[in-house]
């Protein structure tokens, strides 16, 4: 996207121009004029010229006028050009990488609630902006105990035992009726092969010992394993996220509004818009960022939600991020996410390790 907005600015001068406008208008939050960019550093030019250039920048929708002000202030494109091409990071310091990371480690001795809960708090306090970190899943699905029952209409019952005690049922659809004794033994047979093992491993193993002898065998136990495919990576369908810091969110004049604010606490209770972009983080390497209109959601059109997926045992267990105005500091927010996100994952395979460890 960067490249393609890039062919659309005239000038590197115009580059440099719009970038100072927005830094001042993050920084200021008012709309900015040509004389005030005139007087900022590194611009050695007329405010004639300025406004010439601000003229094309409007033309090609990277900044707009408001009605009540002769100023400028970036639009969802002009953001969106800013932060993938333009925008100055400043990573965190070392200090406080350091603080992040104990008070994570110091909470990471909860359930995964617990652990959500603390690092979308810690996100809010850095950034003054809300806070959100999905509830992270299991990274591994081990097999403990399957059963299958028959049902009418040529269904099976398959119940699945995962993890220490997690249960999850699916009704599968099968080309022909099966009675009692029949699923018996082959839950029987696939308990004896295959307990104690990570799903993933089962399906390879099954995948790879396909003959007509198993056939049955396989077919059910392809469709059951199935049934924790979801539970294993975040998305819509999770069990949902934490939110903290919200109500920093009308301390800025974007959002002040009272039904928009109110329409924005509603989606963040119903949850699904905020899981469903989160969700598309899953994929992504690194930070990602949606702005404004850029989300898909009216909701959020005057929004950016700033999010990065964490990891354990190189696997995605979740996503983590900020929600707040287009007009969020950018420079120090991005790194925050990011360096968050590591630390989450960290803690988390710590976390984990510790406890392989104790139960050995």
């Amino acid at each position: 996207m960067a490249n393609d907005l890039t062919s659309e600015l005239p000038s590197e001068r115009a580059r440099q121009i719009l970038r100072i406008l927005v830094e001042h208008y993050i920084r200021e939050g008012q709309p900015v004029g040509s004389r005030t960019l005139s007087r900022s550093a590194g611009l050695d030019l007329s405010p004639a010229t300025i406004r010439n250039v601000m003229a094309d920048l409007e033309d090609l929708g990277f900044i707009v006028a408001p009605h009540t002000s002769a100023g400028r202030i970036p639009t969802a494109k002009g953001y969106r050009f800013f932060v993938d091409t333009l925008v100055r990071l400043q990573p965190m310091a070392e200090p406080d990488v350091a603080r992040l990371q104990h008070h994570l480690e110091d909470r990471f001795r909860g359930d995964a609630k617990a652990i959500a809960s603390a690092a979308s708090s810690a996100l809010s306090s850095l950034t003054s902006l809300a806070g959100v970190v999905t509830i992270p899943r299991q990274p591994h699905a081990t097999l403990r105990h399957i059963e299958f029952l028959p049902l009418s209409g040529r269904r099976v019952l398959a119940i699945l035992v995962v993890n220490d005690a997690e249960v999850q049922n699916r009704i599968l659809d099968m080309d022909r009726d099966y009675g009692e004794d029949e699923l018996r033994r082959a839950a029987n047979f696939l308990n004896e092969q295959f307990t104690g093992l990570d799903l993933g491993e089962v399906r390879s193993r099954l995948l790879a010992n396909l003959d007509g002898t198993r056939e049955f065998m396989n077919r059910l136990m392809l469709d059951s394993i199935a049934i924790a495919d979801p539970a294993r990576q975040p998305g819509p369908d999770s069990a949902g996220y934490v939110l903290s810091g919200e109500t920093q969110l009308m301390n800025f004049q974007e959002l002040s509004d009272v039904e928009k604010i109110k329409q924005l606490f509603e989606a963040f209770g119903q949850q699904r818009e905020i899981l469903t972009l989160l969700d598309r983080s899953v994929a992504a390497q690194g930070v990602q960022i949606f702005i404004g209109e850029g989300s898909g959601y009216r909701i959020l059109d005057e929004c950016t939600i700033v999010a990065a997926p964490y990891t354990v045992d190189d696997q995605i267990v979740g996503v983590l991020g900020v929600i707040g105005p287009t007009r969020m500091a950018y420079e120090r927010v991005i790194p925050i996410v990011d360096v968050t996100a590591r630390l989450v994952g960290s803690a988390l395979n710590a976390n984990l390790n510790a406890n392989l460890n104790s139960g050995s």
